[in-house]
């Protein structure tokens, strides 16, 4: 009989978004749900986005398809862009859920080398099943720590949202 793990992803949704988007591609997240459940047993898909009411079709159709949304208030900077920081909540939930034991392994979801220190942490604990880098250009503070890393561009075959279709809230 197959055991059942209980893993969970945490998502960087600002740089998993940037980074397909950067690639020339859209991220079918539905798919993309299914895909870490079926791939790497993921229970539960933590993803870390800044909220920005004009985008509430986009939060249902993510919940939707699986994924349990964390929302970070955003701010703009000097230019007028939104931020919505995340690394810091991305963290800390990660961290609480491995000493409440609410994971077998965690899978990290993001290229940003601000998750370097969290990704060590897990591998020390031996709880890190694998970093999903959305760009190919992965921080090389993360690819220095001899983690196992996927690039989504070799699954973009999987995962590319069909021309027919397009992301609610999204133009």
């Amino acid at each position: 009989m197959k055991q059942t793990l209980n893993n969970f992803a945490y998502i960087d949704a600002a740089n998993l978004y940037r980074g397909i988007s950067h690639l020339g591609w859209q991220l079918d997240y539905a798919k993309f749900r299914v895909w870490l459940k079926e791939k790497y047993s993921v229970a539960r898909a933590y993803l870390f986005i800044g909220l920005v009411p004009k985008y509430n079709d986009l939060y249902t159709s993510l919940q939707e398809a699986g994924f349990t949304l964390v929302f970070k208030e955003t701010t703009c900077d000097g230019e007028g862009r939104i931020k919505g920081n995340c690394d810091a909540d991305l963290v800390l939930k990660t961290v609480v859920d491995y000493y409440e034991k609410k994971f077998d392994k965690a899978i990290l979801i993001s290229s940003d080398g601000d998750y370097s220190s969290l990704a060590k942490f897990l591998k020390e604990k031996c709880v890190l099943r694998i970093l999903v880098s959305p760009s190919n250009k992965c921080s090389f503070l993360l690819r220095k720590i001899n983690i196992p890393i996927l690039y989504l561009e070799t699954q973009r075959g999987i995962l590319e949202i069909s021309q027919k279709e397009k992301a609610p809230g999204r133009d």
